[in-house]
This record gives C-alpha cells, structure tokens and sequence, in this order.
C-alpha cells in the first residue's frame, strides 16, 4: 500500500518530536547551573547575596574590608520584607545593598535625604537629584524606593511607628555640626515600631576626652553617643567591634576626613595641597567605628 508523501512527513515528524523529548528526559542538567539560574531569577533574597551584587561599583566593594556590610547588618537584625529607614545615603553605598534586597525580600526602604527647603546647603539638591536618578534608572534592581527628608524642619522620615530598623550611617557628626543630632534620634524613634532598632555606625573619639559637640574633627565618644541615645528614650541593645580599627590615632591634620577614602590634604573647602604625603594615613586605612543596637521601648 502507497502512502501518500504528505502523510509520511506528518508521522516522521511526529516521531521526531517524540524522539527528542525521549532524550531530553533522559538528560539531566548540571546541578551547578541549575542553582545558578535559579538564584539569578531568585535575586538577592540574602544579605550576602545583596553585598555580592554586580551592580555595585567595583570603588564600593574595596571598601567592605573596611565597613563589613554584612556582619554590620546582621549585628543590626535587617531582615527579609522589613520596613528599613536610612537617613541620608549620601551616594548610596548602604543603598546598592539594602535596596535590591528588600525589592526582592518585599520590603520597604524609605531614603531621609538631605533636606533641601528652608536653610538647606546649596548643594543639597544636587546630591539629592543625582542620587533619585541612579534609583529611577535602574529599577530592576533598586525596587521602589520611598523618599523623605531630614533636616532642620523637615517632617517625618516615615509613617509613624512603621520601621523595623532605622539606620544612621556615618552621619552623626555632621547632624552634631548642625544642630540636628537631637532631631535625627527623635524623627527615628516616631518612626520606629515599638521594639524596632535603630542601628548606629560611627567614627569613634578618643575616650576621656571632652566632646566637641559641633564635632568639627569628625569624631564622636562613643559614650556621648550612647547618652544622646538613651536620652532620646531608646535603650542600649548591644555594642560590636566589628568595624574597629586600633591603628586610627584620632589626631590628624585634617580631621577623620584626611584618612580614607577621602584624604584630605587641606582644611574641607581649601585646594588640595600639592605633594602632601598621604602615605602615614593610607597605612592606617579607614577611621576607627563603633557599631552601636538601640531599640525603642516594647
């Protein structure tokens, strides 16, 4: 019996497509590309996944040595779907980690930036632009972020009682330098839930010493720190060392600001001053941290 050639094209490629799919379940994929896959699709569901993103910049990532994101941010309790609040991200370093991975972990990230109305610094609005675009244009990754502002007058930097953790983030003395300092750990505690923490990175002074309270070197006693804090209402959870640095002497000529990354070799605002030896202070590295657990009273 004849059959006819349109018939026979039809069955061959049936049994074809049979055949592949035979042997394609009788192949197993690479287990290792597999997970791969899977945790690219996943997105930075951990902190040390976050901390290992590419899209960080390469400048950021030499610093982990220094600043300890990940321990850091354990010792603080960041936990996935939290609601988080950090108070002026300046160029966002912390932001390139805890914003992926509360997109992806579904929670919240409110950004207090520079307040820039009232008797803001002229240049605030200039950081503030520069830092929303680097957001907007990357949203795949930075999720949707909220913005408020902190500053002499500003308001709220997040629905009431609504933050599981608020940070503050190398600031501290300059809100000290402003006359803000007080604000900033009131505005926190009105934000926080009760219980939530509030985690506190810091260039530490020399103890014994009278404090500054403009802090015009860029350091701040540890202790006065904790009084600001605990006369604010909020209670000492635990102190770290895990950004310390024993080598930081605290006496420069520039202030923290002439230790890395900045390097300073003139007063803040002066030219930089030709041939000026940094190599005293790059061998010290970065400034010396307390890393501070408050918690706003249950």
């Amino acid at each position: 019996m004849m059959i006819p050639v349109q018939l026979w094209s039809r069955r061959s490629l049936v049994a074809g497509v049979g055949a592949l799919a035979l042997a394609s379940c009788g192949k197993k994929d690479d287990p290792a590309k597999v997970e791969a896959k899977a945790a690219a699709k996943a997105g930075p569901n951990t902190i040390e996944a976050a901390v290992a993103g590419n899209w960080r910049p390469p400048a950021d990532r030499a610093r982990d040595v220094w600043r300890h994101p990940v321990e850091s941010l354990k010792f603080w309790e960041l936990k996935p779907g939290q609601t988080v609040v950090e108070f002026w991200p300046g160029a966002g370093w912390y932001t390139d980690i805890l914003a992926p991975f509360l997109a992806d972990t579904r929670g919240k990230l409110y950004e207090a930036m520079l307040e820039t109305t009232g008797p803001a610094d002229p240049a605030a609005a200039t950081i503030v632009d520069g830092y929303r675009r680097k957001l907007a244009e990357k949203k795949k990754v930075y999720g949707e972020v909220a913005f408020t502002a902190f500053g002499p007058t500003s308001g709220p930097v997040a629905p009431a009682g609504s933050a599981d953790l608020v940070l503050f983030l190398r600031n501290l003395h300059n809100w000290m330098a402003g006359g803000i300092a007080e604000k900033a750990f009131k505005d926190a505690l009105a934000a926080l839930k009760p219980g939530g923490i509030l985690g506190i990175e810091e260039h530490r002074g020399q103890p014994g010493r009278v404090q500054d309270v403009l802090a015009e070197d860029g350091y701040v006693q540890q202790d006065y720190v904790i009084q600001m804090a605990k006369e604010a209402g909020f209670i000492l959870i635990a102190t770290s060392e895990i950004n310390a640095n024993p080598k930081d002497t605290k006496d420069h000529p520039f202030g923290v600001w002439t230790l890395p990354p900045t390097r300073l070799s003139a007063p803040r605002g002066e030219p930089a001053e030709p041939g000026f030896d940094h190599s005293k202070y790059d061998a010290i590295g970065e400034s010396d941290r307390m890393t501070l657990k408050f918690a706003k009273p249950k």
